[in-house]
């Protein structure tokens, strides 16, 4: 009697409970007419391939590059990955499989993932976390979810690497006598404004007020605008700059994606990230500094210590740096040695000053 119910259930549309796997389907997919475990906003999508639809996805979201790069870095080493049995796919061949066969592909019950984070283990902390985030990405859009089970290593806390006072002045004179024709400007950039490196190789030249000392940075981090201010010593660089620029656009005519920026290289394009860094090489071997410990992050880091030295408060600090959170601009508290030495002797200094005067008005 009990065989003929499960098989009177099983008929009806009902799965079998004794059929391999963690769960049990309670439906079949023909019965509900839609892929089981796809959530109904993919339901439409069910038979498409799942690549096309997934970078709408992230399109409509307007992540920047970096997250995109790393998301799709994580992804496609995850589903290449392979599990007993089976036969490394082509990733051709994985980019253009349906929506639903993707969802069973990644279904964290199955064992994929077990084995990709174990391949991952020997990473930096970091980086384990960036390439979970691009996984948990993919998994909440086929309607799965990263299991408890997967931990996140936590993140050893380190300070923001700075030059020093001395390191400072050698990069500064080191720019000044480049051959490069765009290292002091460059420099002097990143020191006068904490601009991340990406916003200055988008700057444009319409985008500078030289009369207000200020600059729009648009589609900054997180696909936001925001204000960035500099001083006279900025605006002397970009004036000093400008006539290279000029025979650099005559020589080169600039396309429309490159006419407007505010710094063209030597082939009239904008600069790229990556030609920032060789510079920072460049310069580092220039100034006698080691090349691990500068870069444009470095400058920014000086920049926002700098102003907390000299008096600035921790929310204009923030709204500075273009931080969305004041608990990232606050691991500017844990100022270096050096600053520490600084204020230290100074407070020192204005106490026996202080100390001084009211002995003398005792004695008079």
């Amino acid at each position: 009697m009990q065989d003929e119910n499960q098989r009177e259930l099983t008929e009806n549309g009902w799965s079998n409970p004794a059929s391999k796997g963690h769960f049990a389907t309670p439906f079949s997919e023909e019965t509900l007419g839609v892929p089981f475990g796809l959530p109904s906003r993919l339901v439409r999508l069910a038979e498409l391939p799942w690549h096309g639809c997934y970078e709408m996805q992230l399109a409509s979201e307007k992540k920047s590059p970096h997250t995109l790069r790393s998301y799709r870095t994580a992804i496609k080493q995850f589903l290449l990955t392979v599990m007993p049995g089976e036969l490394p796919p082509s990733w051709d061949a994985l980019q253009g499989i349906a929506v639903k066969d993707l969802s069973r592909r990644v279904d964290p019950n199955n064992g994929r993932l077990d084995i990709w984070v174990q391949s991952i283990s020997h990473l930096a902390a970091s980086t384990i976390n960036a390439r979970l985030a691009g996984i948990s990405h993919l998994l909440n859009w086929v309607g799965h979810r990263v299991p408890e089970w997967v931990s996140r290593p936590q993140k050893g806390r380190s300070l923001p690497k700075t030059l020093t006072h001395r390191e400072m002045e050698r990069l500064k004179e080191a720019a000044a006598t480049s051959e490069n024709p765009f290292a002091n400007v460059v420099i002097t950039l990143f020191l006068d404004t904490g601009i991340r490196v990406s916003e200055l190789c988008a700057l444009n030249r319409s985008s500078m007020d030289f009369e207000d000392l200020s600059a729009t940075v648009r589609e900054g981090k997180g696909s936001k605008d925001r204000l960035v201010l500099f001083t006279e010593a900025t605006v002397s660089a970009i004036e000093a700059y400008g006539q290279i620029r000029e025979m650099i656009a005559a020589r080169h005519v600039p396309s429309d994606a490159h006419r407007d920026a505010l710094i063209l290289n030597r082939r009239g394009r904008r600069l790229t990230p990556r030609a920032v860094q060789k510079l920072m090489d460049t310069l580092a071997d220039a100034a006698d500094i080691p090349r691990s410990k500068l870069s444009p992050h470095t400058l920014r880091h000086n920049f926002a210590t700098g102003l907390l030295e000299r008096g600035m408060d921790l929310v204009s600090i923030q709204r500075l740096l273009g931080h969305a959170n004041i608990s990232t601009t606050r691991v500017y508290l844990e100022i270096s040695d050096q600053s520490l030495r600084e204020i230290y002797h100074r407070a020192q200094a204005a106490s026996r000053a202080q100390e001084s005067d009211e002995e003398s008005e005792d004695e008079v």
